[in-house]
Protein backbone atom coordinates (compact mmCIF):
# COMPACT_ATOMS: atom_id res chain seq x y z
CA UNK A 1 0.00 0.00 0.00
CA UNK A 2 1.16 3.57 -0.63
CA UNK A 3 2.58 5.63 2.23
CA UNK A 4 2.57 9.41 2.58
CA UNK A 5 5.14 11.34 0.53
CA UNK A 6 5.80 15.08 0.28
CA UNK A 7 4.19 17.07 -2.48
CA UNK A 8 4.91 20.78 -2.94
CA UNK A 9 1.63 22.15 -4.19
CA UNK A 10 2.62 25.78 -3.62
CA UNK A 11 5.37 25.35 -6.23
CA UNK A 12 3.13 23.19 -8.43
CA UNK A 13 0.31 25.74 -8.50
CA UNK A 14 -2.08 22.80 -8.58
CA UNK A 15 -5.61 22.42 -7.21
CA UNK A 16 -6.05 22.22 -3.44
CA UNK A 17 -5.95 18.83 -1.78
CA UNK A 18 -2.86 17.42 -3.50
CA UNK A 19 -1.47 14.24 -1.97
CA UNK A 20 1.88 12.49 -2.40
CA UNK A 21 2.48 8.76 -2.15
CA UNK A 22 5.59 6.59 -1.84
CA UNK A 23 5.26 3.18 -3.47
CA UNK A 24 7.66 0.33 -4.11
CA UNK A 25 7.74 -1.11 -7.60
CA UNK A 26 7.80 -4.83 -8.30
CA UNK A 27 11.59 -4.67 -8.65
CA UNK A 28 12.06 -2.79 -5.38
CA UNK A 29 12.53 0.84 -6.51
CA UNK A 30 10.82 3.54 -4.42
CA UNK A 31 8.96 6.01 -6.60
CA UNK A 32 6.82 9.05 -5.79
CA UNK A 33 3.28 9.50 -7.11
CA UNK A 34 1.30 12.75 -6.94
CA UNK A 35 -2.49 12.98 -6.97
CA UNK A 36 -5.04 15.74 -7.43
CA UNK A 37 -8.30 13.91 -6.71
CA UNK A 38 -10.56 16.78 -7.67
CA UNK A 39 -12.77 15.52 -10.51
CA UNK A 40 -15.45 12.87 -10.96
CA UNK A 41 -15.57 12.26 -14.75
CA UNK A 42 -12.42 10.17 -14.68
CA UNK A 43 -8.68 10.45 -14.01
CA UNK A 44 -5.94 11.73 -16.29
CA UNK A 45 -2.66 9.84 -15.92
CA UNK A 46 0.26 12.15 -16.76
CA UNK A 47 3.43 10.44 -18.01
CA UNK A 48 6.16 13.13 -17.74
CA UNK A 49 9.27 13.48 -19.86
CA UNK A 50 12.90 12.89 -18.99
CA UNK A 51 14.21 15.17 -16.18
CA UNK A 52 10.67 16.09 -15.10
CA UNK A 53 8.84 15.81 -11.77
CA UNK A 54 5.26 15.78 -10.55
CA UNK A 55 4.98 19.44 -9.56
CA UNK A 56 5.75 20.61 -13.08
CA UNK A 57 2.20 19.57 -14.00
CA UNK A 58 0.24 21.50 -11.37
CA UNK A 59 -1.10 23.86 -14.03
CA UNK A 60 -2.24 20.85 -16.06
CA UNK A 61 -4.08 19.49 -13.03
CA UNK A 62 -5.79 22.86 -12.64
CA UNK A 63 -7.14 22.70 -16.18
CA UNK A 64 -8.23 19.08 -15.90
CA UNK A 65 -10.02 19.89 -12.64
CA UNK A 66 -12.04 22.60 -14.40
CA UNK A 67 -13.10 20.01 -16.97
CA UNK A 68 -14.12 17.51 -14.29
CA UNK A 69 -11.07 15.23 -14.23
CA UNK A 70 -8.76 14.12 -11.43
CA UNK A 71 -5.03 13.88 -12.17
CA UNK A 72 -2.22 11.54 -11.15
CA UNK A 73 1.45 11.83 -12.12
CA UNK A 74 4.75 10.17 -11.26
CA UNK A 75 8.42 10.79 -10.69
CA UNK A 76 9.96 8.11 -12.90
CA UNK A 77 12.77 6.07 -11.39
CA UNK A 78 16.02 8.02 -11.56
CA UNK A 79 14.40 11.46 -11.46
CA UNK A 80 12.38 13.81 -9.26
CA UNK A 81 12.28 12.51 -5.69
CA UNK A 82 12.10 8.85 -6.72
CA UNK A 83 15.12 6.63 -6.13
CA UNK A 84 18.11 7.76 -8.17
CA UNK A 85 19.99 4.86 -9.71
CA UNK A 86 23.49 6.32 -9.53
CA UNK A 87 25.61 7.80 -6.74
CA UNK A 88 25.83 10.95 -8.88
CA UNK A 89 22.16 11.95 -8.81
CA UNK A 90 22.64 14.43 -11.66
CA UNK A 91 23.03 11.57 -14.18
CA UNK A 92 19.80 10.29 -15.72
CA UNK A 93 20.07 6.50 -15.64
CA UNK A 94 18.06 3.34 -16.13
CA UNK A 95 19.12 -0.31 -16.24
CA UNK A 96 16.64 -1.32 -18.95
CA UNK A 97 14.18 1.02 -20.63
CA UNK A 98 11.36 -1.45 -20.06
CA UNK A 99 11.97 -1.06 -16.30
CA UNK A 100 9.82 2.08 -16.54
CA UNK A 101 6.88 -0.30 -17.00
CA UNK A 102 7.31 -1.31 -13.34
CA UNK A 103 6.68 2.36 -12.51
CA UNK A 104 3.61 2.38 -14.76
CA UNK A 105 2.20 -0.67 -13.00
CA UNK A 106 2.87 0.88 -9.58
CA UNK A 107 1.10 4.06 -10.72
CA UNK A 108 -1.93 2.09 -11.90
CA UNK A 109 -2.02 0.03 -8.70
CA UNK A 110 -1.91 3.21 -6.63
CA UNK A 111 -4.72 4.82 -8.61
CA UNK A 112 -6.83 1.74 -7.93
CA UNK A 113 -5.80 1.50 -4.26
CA UNK A 114 -6.86 5.07 -3.46
CA UNK A 115 -10.02 4.77 -5.57
CA UNK A 116 -9.35 7.46 -8.13
CA UNK A 117 -12.37 7.96 -10.36
CA UNK A 118 -12.58 5.86 -13.50
CA UNK A 119 -12.28 5.71 -16.44
CA UNK A 120 -8.58 6.45 -16.86
CA UNK A 121 -7.11 8.56 -19.66
CA UNK A 122 -3.48 9.12 -20.56
CA UNK A 123 -1.46 12.26 -21.34
CA UNK A 124 2.15 11.50 -22.26
CA UNK A 125 4.94 13.97 -22.98
CA UNK A 126 8.31 13.31 -24.66
CA UNK A 127 10.01 10.34 -22.92
CA UNK A 128 6.65 9.66 -21.32
CA UNK A 129 5.34 9.11 -24.84
CA UNK A 130 7.87 6.34 -25.40
CA UNK A 131 6.96 4.72 -22.07
CA UNK A 132 3.26 5.15 -22.91
CA UNK A 133 3.53 3.46 -26.30
CA UNK A 134 5.05 0.38 -24.64
CA UNK A 135 2.33 0.46 -21.95
CA UNK A 136 -0.41 0.69 -24.59
CA UNK A 137 1.07 -2.26 -26.45
CA UNK A 138 0.83 -4.11 -23.12
CA UNK A 139 -2.87 -3.19 -22.83
CA UNK A 140 -2.80 -0.55 -20.11
CA UNK A 141 -6.34 0.13 -18.90
CA UNK A 142 -7.08 3.58 -20.38
CA UNK A 143 -9.83 4.77 -22.70
CA UNK A 144 -7.78 7.15 -24.87
CA UNK A 145 -4.37 8.84 -25.06
CA UNK A 146 -3.12 12.35 -25.84
CA UNK A 147 0.55 12.66 -26.80
CA UNK A 148 2.69 15.79 -26.58
CA UNK A 149 5.85 15.58 -28.72
CA UNK A 150 6.33 11.85 -28.01
CA UNK A 151 9.90 10.56 -27.94
CA UNK A 152 9.67 7.91 -30.65
CA UNK A 153 12.96 9.17 -32.06
CA UNK A 154 15.62 11.67 -30.95
CA UNK A 155 17.03 14.50 -33.05
CA UNK A 156 20.81 14.78 -33.16
CA UNK A 157 22.66 17.94 -34.22
CA UNK A 158 24.43 17.41 -36.54
CA UNK A 159 22.66 14.23 -37.75
CA UNK A 160 26.00 12.39 -37.91
CA UNK A 161 25.94 12.33 -34.11
CA UNK A 162 23.25 9.64 -34.31
CA UNK A 163 25.81 7.09 -35.51
CA UNK A 164 28.27 8.28 -32.87
CA UNK A 165 25.62 7.90 -30.16
CA UNK A 166 24.86 4.35 -31.24
CA UNK A 167 28.52 3.42 -31.57
CA UNK A 168 29.80 4.97 -28.35
CA UNK A 169 26.94 3.75 -26.17
CA UNK A 170 27.34 0.23 -27.57
CA UNK A 171 31.13 0.12 -27.31
CA UNK A 172 30.90 1.29 -23.69
CA UNK A 173 29.33 -2.01 -22.57
CA UNK A 174 32.44 -4.20 -22.51
CA UNK A 175 34.41 -1.28 -21.13
CA UNK A 176 32.02 -0.98 -18.14
CA UNK A 177 31.61 2.69 -18.96
CA UNK A 178 27.85 2.86 -19.50
CA UNK A 179 27.28 4.62 -16.15
CA UNK A 180 29.19 7.64 -17.45
CA UNK A 181 27.30 10.71 -18.57
CA UNK A 182 26.80 10.82 -22.32
CA UNK A 183 29.43 13.08 -23.94
CA UNK A 184 28.20 16.52 -24.87
CA UNK A 185 25.66 16.61 -22.04
CA UNK A 186 25.88 18.55 -18.80
CA UNK A 187 25.35 17.96 -15.09
CA UNK A 188 23.16 21.07 -15.05
CA UNK A 189 19.36 21.00 -15.33
CA UNK A 190 18.55 22.45 -18.75
CA UNK A 191 15.43 24.39 -17.73
CA UNK A 192 17.30 26.06 -14.87
CA UNK A 193 20.39 27.14 -16.80
CA UNK A 194 19.60 27.58 -20.50
CA UNK A 195 19.05 31.23 -21.53
CA UNK A 196 15.53 31.92 -22.74
CA UNK A 197 16.79 33.14 -26.12
CA UNK A 198 18.39 29.79 -26.98
CA UNK A 199 16.07 27.33 -25.23
CA UNK A 200 14.39 24.50 -27.17
CA UNK A 201 11.43 24.14 -24.81
CA UNK A 202 9.06 27.11 -25.00
CA UNK A 203 8.37 30.58 -26.37
CA UNK A 204 6.84 31.55 -23.01
CA UNK A 205 9.47 33.17 -20.79
CA UNK A 206 7.17 33.09 -17.76
CA UNK A 207 6.86 29.33 -18.01
CA UNK A 208 10.61 28.84 -18.40
CA UNK A 209 11.13 31.11 -15.39
CA UNK A 210 8.58 29.06 -13.44
CA UNK A 211 10.51 25.84 -14.17
CA UNK A 212 13.80 27.49 -13.22
CA UNK A 213 12.30 28.76 -9.96
CA UNK A 214 11.01 25.28 -9.11
CA UNK A 215 14.47 23.78 -9.64
CA UNK A 216 16.24 26.50 -7.68
CA UNK A 217 13.82 26.02 -4.80
CA UNK A 218 13.99 22.22 -4.91
CA UNK A 219 17.44 21.30 -6.27
CA UNK A 220 16.75 17.63 -5.47
CA UNK A 221 14.39 17.62 -8.45
CA UNK A 222 17.16 18.64 -10.84
CA UNK A 223 18.60 16.20 -13.38
CA UNK A 224 21.34 16.66 -15.94
CA UNK A 225 22.28 14.66 -19.00
CA UNK A 226 21.68 10.91 -19.31
CA UNK A 227 24.14 8.08 -18.91
CA UNK A 228 25.48 6.18 -21.90
CA UNK A 229 23.39 3.23 -20.77
CA UNK A 230 20.19 5.31 -20.73
CA UNK A 231 21.03 6.56 -24.20
CA UNK A 232 21.71 3.09 -25.59
CA UNK A 233 18.62 1.55 -23.99
CA UNK A 234 16.45 4.44 -25.21
CA UNK A 235 17.72 4.12 -28.78
CA UNK A 236 17.10 0.37 -28.72
CA UNK A 237 13.61 0.79 -27.27
CA UNK A 238 12.61 3.40 -29.85
CA UNK A 239 13.92 1.23 -32.70
CA UNK A 240 12.04 -1.78 -31.39
CA UNK A 241 8.80 0.14 -30.89
CA UNK A 242 9.09 1.55 -34.40
CA UNK A 243 9.01 -2.01 -35.77
CA UNK A 244 5.75 -2.87 -33.98
CA UNK A 245 2.16 -2.25 -35.11
CA UNK A 246 0.15 0.47 -33.42
CA UNK A 247 -2.05 -0.35 -30.42
CA UNK A 248 -5.82 -0.19 -30.67
CA UNK A 249 -6.59 2.97 -28.69
CA UNK A 250 -8.08 6.33 -29.69
CA UNK A 251 -5.15 8.74 -30.00
CA UNK A 252 -4.48 12.43 -30.53
CA UNK A 253 -0.96 13.85 -30.87
CA UNK A 254 0.26 17.46 -30.65
CA UNK A 255 3.56 18.46 -32.24
CA UNK A 256 5.06 21.95 -32.31
CA UNK A 257 6.14 23.52 -35.58
CA UNK A 258 9.52 24.34 -33.99
CA UNK A 259 10.19 20.89 -32.52
CA UNK A 260 13.92 20.37 -32.08
CA UNK A 261 14.23 17.66 -29.43
CA UNK A 262 12.35 14.58 -30.66
CA UNK A 263 12.31 13.38 -34.26
CA UNK A 264 9.10 14.44 -36.09
CA UNK A 265 9.73 11.84 -38.81
CA UNK A 266 9.12 9.01 -36.36
CA UNK A 267 5.90 10.70 -35.24
CA UNK A 268 4.66 11.13 -38.82
CA UNK A 269 5.48 7.49 -39.52
CA UNK A 270 3.58 6.27 -36.47
CA UNK A 271 0.55 8.42 -37.25
CA UNK A 272 0.24 6.88 -40.73
CA UNK A 273 0.21 3.43 -39.12
CA UNK A 274 -2.29 4.19 -36.34
CA UNK A 275 -5.87 3.92 -37.65
CA UNK A 276 -7.96 6.89 -36.61
CA UNK A 277 -5.04 8.78 -35.06
CA UNK A 278 -5.19 12.58 -35.11
CA UNK A 279 -2.10 14.75 -35.53
CA UNK A 280 -2.31 18.41 -34.51
CA UNK A 281 0.59 20.49 -35.85
CA UNK A 282 0.86 23.51 -33.56
CA UNK A 283 2.18 26.74 -35.13
CA UNK A 284 4.87 28.65 -33.25
CA UNK A 285 5.39 26.02 -30.58
CA UNK A 286 8.55 24.31 -29.37
CA UNK A 287 8.95 21.00 -27.54
CA UNK A 288 6.93 21.74 -24.39
CA UNK A 289 3.36 22.16 -25.65
CA UNK A 290 2.01 22.19 -22.07
CA UNK A 291 4.55 24.88 -21.10
CA UNK A 292 3.99 27.05 -24.15
CA UNK A 293 2.29 30.44 -24.42
CA UNK A 294 -1.24 30.53 -22.93
CA UNK A 295 -3.03 30.26 -26.29
CA UNK A 296 -1.06 27.13 -27.22
CA UNK A 297 -1.26 25.27 -23.92
CA UNK A 298 -4.92 26.15 -23.36
CA UNK A 299 -5.75 24.82 -26.83
CA UNK A 300 -3.87 21.61 -26.02
CA UNK A 301 -5.84 21.08 -22.82
CA UNK A 302 -9.18 22.01 -24.41
CA UNK A 303 -8.65 19.68 -27.37
CA UNK A 304 -7.40 16.88 -25.11
CA UNK A 305 -10.37 17.14 -22.76
CA UNK A 306 -12.84 17.30 -25.64
CA UNK A 307 -11.17 14.18 -27.07
CA UNK A 308 -11.42 12.38 -23.73
CA UNK A 309 -15.04 13.50 -23.32
CA UNK A 310 -15.82 11.97 -26.72
CA UNK A 311 -14.42 8.64 -25.54
CA UNK A 312 -16.33 8.27 -22.32
CA UNK A 313 -17.42 4.61 -22.09
CA UNK A 314 -21.07 3.92 -22.81
CA UNK A 315 -22.92 3.06 -19.55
Amino acid sequence: MPTSAPIYNDLARGPTGATGHWVKTQDGVRIRIGVWNTGTKGTVLIFPGRTEYIEKYGDAAQFFEKQGYSTVSVDWRGQGLSDRLQADRSIGHVINFTDYQYDVQAMMNTADAINLPKPYYLVAHSMGGCIALRALLQNISVEAVSFSAPMWGILFHPPALRLAAWSLSTIAYPLSATNMRAPGTSADAYAATEPFESNDLTYDKKMLDMMAKQLRTMPDWALGGPSLRWLNKALREMRHLHSLPSPDYPMICHLGSEEDVVDPRRIYSRITRWPGAQLKLVPRAKHEIMMECPKVRNAFYAETCAFFDSHQPIP
